[in-house]
């Protein structure tokens, strides 16, 4: 069983997150719980193992839409604290841009710092729920 640090693993999240699937990447070792970080963008400076994406002793860290924490996450969010301005939130996620402005309606509203406390304890649950689907110990 692989024993992590859960911040350690957030920041993973969040890495892999930042970027749209598969341009970044993070990987944790079964053995030693070490994870590593790789880029198809931008140059890191960290040494990584040839095999991480062969070897069955590395598991890839997932993206966050992996794990539900995107739109669907922005639209339950909405459900919750303001039901009528569903319909107009969905639309915009069927456009370029779609997060920056529905960040612009929840500062509107007041309702950003909300958005942002859901976030993390929705992403927090969720990593780790994950964590117990792949038998990773979380310290």
């Amino acid at each position: 069983m692989a024993k992590i640090n859960f911040s350690e693993l957030r920041n993973a999240l969040d890495f892999v997150s930042s970027a749209p699937k598969y341009q970044h990447k993070a990987y944790i070792c079964i053995d030693s719980g070490i994870i590593y970080w790789v880029s198809e963008t931008i140059e890191l400076e960290e040494e990584v193992p040839d095999d991480l994406e062969t070897s069955e002793s590395y598991i890839s860290v997932p993206h966050k839409n992996d794990l539900k924490l995107g739109q669907s996450l922005a639209l339950s969010f909405i459900s919750q604290e303001i039901p009528h301005d569903y319909n107009f939130v969905a639309n915009l996620f069927r456009k370029r841009g779609a997060y920056r402005r529905f960040k612009e309606l929840l500062q509107l509203e007041g309702l950003f710092n909300k958005w942002l406390t859901f976030e993390a304890n929705a992403s927090d649950a969720a990593l780790k729920d994950w964590c117990r689907e792949k038998n990773i110990e979380v310290i």
